[in-house]
């Protein structure tokens, strides 16, 4: 039993979906009061945080409806709003770790594993980005100056921390439009700030995928940011 703490674009299609089914078990072992898998440090560690819970699953079917899959069973358990567990069972570091091994001559998942602190940072700067400019304004120099071999475990979990907080509402349309700006046909779109947030990241998803952008279709915000809309 398993409930991954990094963003679900690592995560290939049966982690993925293995993912989403353990969480339904868990959420139905905490509300049921079931004794199956009750005494687990997974479920365990869930318990009184159902907002987590709800909001983990959110993040998962954000995923998988990126990929194309269809997925219609809510968790609306809603305690201890905005509060995640403190407990990881793996630290972010070795949940790449795993996965790494894991994935050996196997399907990947949407986003490749970080194999140093530049690939973990070019990855989720557009989620960082939205929530708070000035830090990604910061981390982005401190960053590039690492060197290849250079450990990134703590960056690993900061930027797990960050991901746990909601977006910035005055902040999140401009990460969005520097997202755009990278999928857009180069005439632009004169309307395109004038569109909801929920449509703007569903374009940008669509454009993405259509002309294979890599660089914003292996970005944590092309699925994680609508988890919050």
């Amino acid at each position: 039993m398993r409930i991954w703490d990094i963003q679900p674009g690592y995560l290939n299609r049966q982690s993925l979906l293995g993912e989403h089914r353990e969480l339904h078990a868990i959420v139905s072992i905490i509300v049921n009061k079931k004794k199956g898998y009750s005494k687990h440090p997974e479920t365990l560690r869930w318990i009184g945080y159902g907002w987590a819970l709800r909001q983990r699953h959110q993040l998962l079917s954000a995923e998988i409806a990126l990929r194309g899959y269809s997925e219609q069973s809510p968790v609306k358990t809603r305690s201890k709003k905005g509060i995640w567990p403190d407990i990881l069972i793996d630290s972010p570091i070795q949940q790449y770790q795993i996965l790494h091994s894991k994935y050996e001559n196997k399907e990947q998942g949407r986003i490749p594993l970080p194999q140093n602190a530049q690939h973990l940072w070019r990855h989720h700067k557009y989620s960082v980005m939205a929530r708070d400019v000035s830090l990604y304004q910061k981390l982005g120099p401190q960053v590039a100056q690492m060197r290849p071999s250079h450990d990134f475990s703590d960056l690993a979990m900061f930027l797990c921390k960050i991901l746990r907080q909601p977006p910035d509402k005055k902040v999140l349309r401009n990460a969005l439009l520097h997202m755009w700006g990278y999928v857009s046909e180069r005439q632009g779109n004169k309307k395109i700030n004038n569109c909801s947030l929920k449509s703007l990241i569903m374009r940008i998803q669509k454009r993405a995928i259509d002309c294979n952008n890599q660089y914003i279709s292996e970005s944590t915000a092309l699925s994680e940011l609508a988890a919050w809309m």
